[in-house]
């Protein structure tokens, strides 16, 4: 007070202030440095405390076709640990476990498919090290084999092939080689460097090679972690549960966890008060590459946050009321590849690499359209196809092309109305193309770094048809239900039906009840009639748009 310095209590001194009250009072001050909530964290820093660093066991991810025994395998590797007498029993609400296997682990996510373990790649979290594919030795390469191929390529992880159903009659092992080969997956006896296992998860023929082969792979790879250092992952999933409260499955990359540590997760945080392994045992810390149940958050966290633990609950709390998360999520956001951006690093000398993502209407023109785009390689920038399949944009090649820093073509197909916010959210370009040749002439303009984009299509409307009306000398009538921003008469439209363009025009008359009306918003009923157009089915997606000139 004598120094005009009127503090309650509660409130902290400067560090001018405190030193002339210590100094009053006898000591000296030091000035600690403080770690700054707002900071970036170093992410898995085990590389820096090289002497401290310890094996550790390998994460792997089970990814493949629907119904191609992906569940079974799993089970058949629980029963093949149990059977030999190690510590086993996958209980599956924990979306992780660890099995032990000649004394050493490995650890198996138990995420439902290749869009969930995209999900976590797309949030910057190299969570996996090993994928193994899925494949029917009966029914062969399936569309989603090819994208569970591409979301691993683009993860960058190696993949071990599991030919499962060897039990089955139609069971054909070559063609499956065949079919992975034109995918760039080679097998080891035909020269190439993919192993394959034939697998049989209803016998149990195969699993104990295939776990070796896992071991073997992880060998190589030579996987480190520091369990000295302060703990650090990412949470694999998350949940609200009656008694305990948000309940999150965190994976232990680095360090080691313990009861009672601060944990700083996203734009949350919290003190660890129990942590429970896969089996659903109380256990007090654990290490390196391993699944552990938390409780003691203050919200659920989101699947594909990282976790980090800080020296007290009162920095993981300002590290999470800052969003340090938020700041980064922006940041990678801003990060994302466009075509603009493409052009500038191109003319400031940045040799760089164009991931493309296509979707087309019908086979023959995805793969006419992909040659040509691969066809425009240039030596300052090469065309990287990392995914090319027919139907719709749909939110799996949004969350791969976030991954794998992707622009995403389509070719008469139009996005899903969950992709469209997914590629928002994360700052995903999407390019919409009827001609091929306007594809090319615009990758081809960027590759030269002579783009000069003029206008952009902006969409101000979606109706759904609900029923349709034949109505004599007018012709057919739309009688559809307006479900985001509005449709205006006289607007450029597109119809869609099963995610491919229909139609393209006018909308030529809108109606509410008996009334001719300028405009219909959304929450709203209304008959459409569309320009020259009468071949419209209930379903139909009628789709109002705008084109935008953009400096």
């Amino acid at each position: 007070m004598q120094l005009g310095y009127l503090a309650t209590i509660n409130q902290e001194l400067d560090v001018e202030v405190a030193g002339k009250v210590a100094a009053e009072l006898g000591y000296e001050v030091e000035t600690a440095e403080v770690a700054d909530p707002t900071a970036p964290t170093k992410f898995l820093t085990a590389e820096s405390n090289q002497d401290k660093l310890v094996s550790r066991a390998p994460v792997v991810v089970v990814l493949g076709h629907v119904d191609h025994g992906k569940t079974s395998l799993l089970d058949a590797i629980r029963k093949t640990n149990v059977t030999a007498g190690e510590a086993g029993g996958i209980t599956q609400h924990i979306g992780a476990s660890r099995l032990e296997i000649k004394g050493k682990n490995i650890v198996f996510l138990d995420t439902p498919g290749h869009e969930a373990f995209t999900s976590l790649r797309a949030r910057g979290a190299r969570v996996t090290d090993i994928a193994v594919l899925v494949v029917a030795a009966d029914e062969g390469v399936k569309p989603q084999t090819v994208e569970a191929v591409n979301h691993a390529r683009a993860a960058q992880v190696p993949i071990i092939v599991a030919v499962n159903k060897m039990d089955r009659p139609g069971a054909n092992p070559d063609r499956i080689r065949q079919q992975l080969s034109e995918y760039g997956l080679v097998s080891e006896d035909w020269g190439g460097d993919t192993i394959f296992v034939p697998v049989s998860a209803v016998k149990g023929d195969g699993i104990e090679d295939l776990l070796e082969m896992i071991l073997l792979v992880a060998e190589m790879a030579d996987l480190k972690a520091n369990p000295a250092s302060p703990a650090r992952g990412t949470v694999v999933e998350s949940r609200l549960d009656r008694g305990r409260g948000p309940v999150g499955t965190f994976l232990v990359q680095d360090g080691t966890l313990r009861v009672g540590d601060a944990v700083a997760v996203g734009n949350t945080s919290g003190k660890v008060r129990a942590l429970y392994d896969d089996k659903g045992g109380k256990v007090e810390e654990v290490g390196p590459s391993t699944p552990v149940e938390v409780v003691g958050l203050s919200e659920v966290p989101q699947a594909g946050e990282r976790f980090e633990v800080l020296s007290d609950e009162r920095l993981a709390r300002q590290k999470a009321a800052v969003g340090a998360d938020q700041g980064w999520e922006k940041e990678r956001r801003q990060s994302r590849a466009t075509l603009d951006d493409l052009k500038r690093g191109i003319e400031e000398g940045r040799a760089r690499e164009l991931n493309l993502i296509v979707k087309a209407d019908v086979q023959g023109s995805g793969e006419a359209l992909r040659g040509a785009l691969e066809r425009l390689s240039a030596e300052e920038v090469r065309v990287n196809i990392v995914h090319s399949a027919i139907g719709a944009i749909n939110e799996s090649d949004i969350l791969l092309a976030a991954a794998a820093d992707a622009i995403v073509i389509g070719f008469n197909v139009r996005p899903e109305q969950g992709a469209r916010g997914a590629a928002e959210r994360e700052g995903v370009e999407i390019r919409l193309y009827r001609i091929i040749y306007e594809v090319i002439d615009e990758i081809q303009a960027a590759l030269k770094g002579l783009l000069e984009p003029k206008f952009r299509e902006a969409t101000k409307g979606t109706a759904t048809v609900r029923a349709v009306f034949k109505v004599s000398k007018v012709g057919t009538i739309a009688g559809s239900y307006v479900t985001e921003g509005k449709m205006t008469k006289g607007v450029s439209v597109r119809l869609i039906r099963d995610g491919v363009v229909a139609y393209e025009g006018r909308l030529d008359s809108l109606r509410r009840f008996k009334e001719d009306v300028r405009e219909v918003a959304a929450g709203y009923e209304c008959g459409i009639g569309l320009e020259n157009f009468n071949d419209v089915k209930e379903g139909d997606v009628i789709e109002a748009y705008a084109m935008e000139r953009v400096e």
